[in-house]
C-alpha cells in the first residue's frame, strides 16, 4: 500500500495508540460541528461524526486514505462528552459512579475513492461508588477534560472501575485497534 494515511483528529490519545500498529501516517484536526442533531440517537452521532471528521480532512488530502473517530459515554439515557473543566467533570462522575457507562466509538475508514466504511464499537465499562473526596482527588490530579465522561482509563481513571467489558480495550481509549487493523487490512494495508 502506498497512499498516505492520516488520522483524522487532534487526540494525542488517538494518535499514540495509532503507533501501535507500525504503519506510517500522519494527523489533521479536523474542524467539524460536533453538535448532536435533534433526536439523533448516540449510536449514529458517533459514526456521523467519524465520518464527517474523515471526509472533512479528505478535501485537503485528496488520494489519502482517512481514518476518523470519535467517542462519546452514555450512563443511562444521558450522553457524555468532553466535560472542559473540573465543575463538569465532578458532575458527569457523580452521575456515573456506580452505574455502567457504555463508551460508544465510531470509527470511519475513508478510501481515496471517497467510500466510507463506518463501524461501531462499544466498550462497557463499570464505575464503582465514589467518595466526593475520590472525585475530587482524581480530577485534581488527572484533570480529565479532554475525555468522553471523564474517564481517563488510561491514567488513573482506571482506579474509578470495578469492571470492562468489550471487544477490544482499546475502545475505551477512543480507538478500537482491533477493528482498525481488520479494515486496514480489508483495504489492502500490510499489517503482521
Amino acid at each position: 500500500m502506498t497512499s498516505q494515511l492520516i488520522l483524522a483528529s487532534s487526540s494525542p490519545y488517538r494518535r499514540e495508540l495509532l503507533t501501535r500498529l507500525r504503519i506510517p501516517f500522519d494527523y489533521h484536526s479536523p474542524a467539524i460541528d460536533e453538535e448532536r442533531r435533534a433526536e439523533e440517537a448516540p449510536e449514529a452521532l458517533v459514526q456521523r461524526l467519524a465520518e464527517e471528521k474523515a471526509r472533512r480532512v479528505a478535501e485537503d488530502h485528496p488520494g489519502a486514505w482517512i481514518i476518523g473517530a470519535d467517542q462519546v459515554a452514555c450512563c443511562g439515557e444521558q450522553i457524555l462528552g468532553k466535560s472542559g473543566n473540573a465543575e463538569n467533570a465532578r458532575k458527569q462522575l457523580i452521575a456515573m459512579q456506580g452505574r455502567t457507562v457504555t463508551l460508544l466509538n465510531g470509527l470511519c475508514l475513508l478510501a481515496p475513492s471517497g467510500q466510507a466504511r463506518v463501524e461501531l464499537v462499544p466498550y462497557r465499562v463499570d464505575l464503582r461508588c465514589l467518595s466526593p473526596e475520590e472525585i475530587d482527588r482524581y480530577i485534581e490530579k488527572e484533570e480529565p477534560f479532554d475525555c468522553a465522561g471523564s474517564l481517563r482509563a488510561e491514567g488513573l481513571g482506571i482506579c474509578l472501575i470495578e469492571r470492562m467489558c468489550g471487544e477490544d480495550p482499546n475502545a475505551i481509549i477512543g480507538l478500537p485497534l482491533i477493528r482498525l487493523a481488520t479494515m486496514l487490512r480489508e483495504a489492502g494495508f500490510s499489517l503482521p
